[in-house]
């Protein structure tokens, strides 16, 4: 069972039927099908314009495609001359074609007594506030949950909370992810979630907020492991905020590192170089080393990187830093407001490492 994380720009005036095509091309370079996809994230330039074509083309569209597969848009702009920026999450089984299939914006696989639900796009465009519509999506996606048999605090694996006003509205998201946390027993003596809250905006130009999510069903508690690297880098909940810095999950044959958003704080939760993009990538890789230490992985672990920028001219910058210091790791970096102003960028990461572990399931 392999575990493949591809992206691909997607340059616009090459025209939609030459990236598809592109696309199959660079599946089949690596052995996939196109049924081997589970979930797709399209950065796009400019959703408000660009919403017909998505919807409208195999790859992208989150209603049809040739196969089922959870699809997430995000108006987060990728480097020019790419107007679209397509990540994908692909397993291949040699034993044959996976067991998956989409009821709304929920992708489910199942293998091995395991169910993987991948959901996208959570919004609630009419509740009048960010608070409000944070609040309410969670509360969707509770009930996405319970339909499934599943529990937020015991099955939820990642989070990703796009906020179209970032500036603006992070502190009301904050307030109402930690109140909805309590509710449900996430608190610092307990654990949180993995999470990138970044801004963007969603296909709902309404929606202040958008949620995405990452579930397993069938996990053993001993399989996760919550990460924390305090010399480097404090808890969230020092400076108000609810989430874990990292997630590692072990199966019999791997282990799965989920790097939540991290950018170049120290152990105090200050911002560090402030105003230096460059310096912040370097403080902000070294985290991100640090936490994979405590999970038995390195830099050459990573499988992707996404990384998140305020100011569109950093772009070329990060990519370049980040392939000084990280190699070839499949890379995107888009125009995404960090949470803080002083933050330049933040960046998230998966890594997998192979792993002898008999007395736990395989993935």
């Amino acid at each position: 069972m392999t575990a493949i994380s591809p992206g691909a720009a997607l340059d616009r005036p090459a025209g939609p039927h030459t990236d598809y095509l592109r696309v199959r091309a660079g599946l089949a370079s690596c052995g996939l099908a196109a049924g081997t996809a589970l979930w797709r994230r399209v950065f796009a330039a400019d959703l408000a314009s660009q919403t017909a074509e998505l919807a409208d083309h195999p790859l992208t569209s989150r209603t049809r495609s040739d196969e089922p597969c959870a699809v997430s848009w995000v108006e987060q702009p990728p480097e020019p001359p790419a107007t679209l920026a397509l990540w994908a999450y692909h397993v291949r089984d040699p034993a044959g074609p996976l067991d998956k299939r989409r009821d709304g914006d929920t992708l489910a696989w199942t293998h091995n007594g395991l169910t993987h639900c991948w959901t996208t796009n959570l919004t609630v465009p009419a509740a009048p506030s960010a608070y409000d519509q944070t609040r309410g999506a969670f509360e969707r996606y509770d009930d996405v949950l319970r339909g499934r048999g599943l529990a937020l605090a015991r099955h939820v694996l990642r989070t990703w909370l796009f906020v179209r006003d970032i500036d603006a509205d992070y502190a009301e998201l904050v307030r109402a992810r930690r109140e909805h946390f309590e509710r449900h027993g996430l608190t610092p003596q307990t654990h949180y979630i993995a999470s990138t809250g970044i801004g963007g905006g969603g296909p709902d130009p309404a929606a202040l907020v958008t949620l995405d999510a990452l579930a397993v069903a069938g996990l053993r508690p001993t399989q996760i492991r919550y990460l924390a690297a305090p010399a480097h880098l404090c808890p969230t909940y020092t400076y108000g905020v609810t989430f874990e810095r990292g997630t590692a999950v072990r199966y019999a044959d791997r282990t799965h590192v989920l790097i939540s958003g991290t950018a170049s704080i120290d152990a105090r939760g200050e911002v560090l170089y402030p105003g230096d993009v460059t310096r912040q990538v370097d403080r902000t890789v070294e985290n991100i080393a640090a936490l994979l230490a405590t999970a038995g992985a390195t830099l050459a672990d990573l499988g992707v990187l996404i990384a998140y920028v305020r100011q569109p001219e950093h772009r070329a910058v990060v990519r370049r830093r980040l392939r000084e210091r990280c190699g070839r790791v499949p890379t995107e970096v888009v125009v995404g407001r960090v949470c803080r102003p002083a933050w330049l960028v933040e960046i998230e990461a998966l890594a997998v490492l192979d792993a002898e572990q008999a007395d736990l399931p395989a993935f």
